[in-house]
């Protein structure tokens, strides 16, 4: 049975092996996170007006046809009018409770000025060890990459 199906479905045209995955397939979304350490090594977190847990890592969703990087950079200067520059890729990682995979980057800010948005109320600087409340994942994720950080400074020394 599982023969013949497999013949079928050779010879379907390729509009329709691209419908089919389309249906069968899980479907992701990709989100883009920039993760903004200050000279003390304070993670940039953005108060959001939106969310339960308003405090939170600069993120959004990839656009179709977009690159990652342009994708982060673009996030963040529309939440808060500046631009930042990307270092490099630290992770992805794809989320248990959702389905999307983020791409999270090592960024810097390089010009402009904060401007609340109406997604955007608030930035600021936060310890990493003394975090506001905001979701368990992002805090995760910034322990983890705080981790990355020292481990790569101490392979260099």
């Amino acid at each position: 049975m599982i023969r013949f199906l497999l013949r079928t479905w050779r010879v379907l045209p390729q509009w329709v092996h691209l419908l089919g995955a389309r249906i069968v397939r899980p479907r992701f979304r990709v989100a883009v996170a920039a993760m903004v350490f200050d000279e003390d090594g304070c993670i940039l977190l953005f108060k959001h007006t939106y969310r339960k847990f308003e405090w939170g890592i600069p993120a959004g969703s990839l656009e179709h046809r977009e690159t990652p990087e342009d994708g982060v950079i673009r996030e963040f200067r529309e939440e808060t009018g500046m631009e930042i520059e990307v270092e490099r890729l630290l992770f992805a990682i794809s989320a248990r409770e959702d389905h999307h995979v983020s791409l999270i980057y090592l960024c810097k800010i390089v010009s402009g000025e904060f401007k609340p948005t109406l997604e955007i109320a608030e930035m600021k600087y936060f310890d990493p060890n003394d975090l506001p409340p905001m979701l368990f994942s992002e805090k995760d994720l910034i322990k983890k990459t705080c981790n990355e950080l020292v481990k790569a400074k101490n392979e260099l020394a």
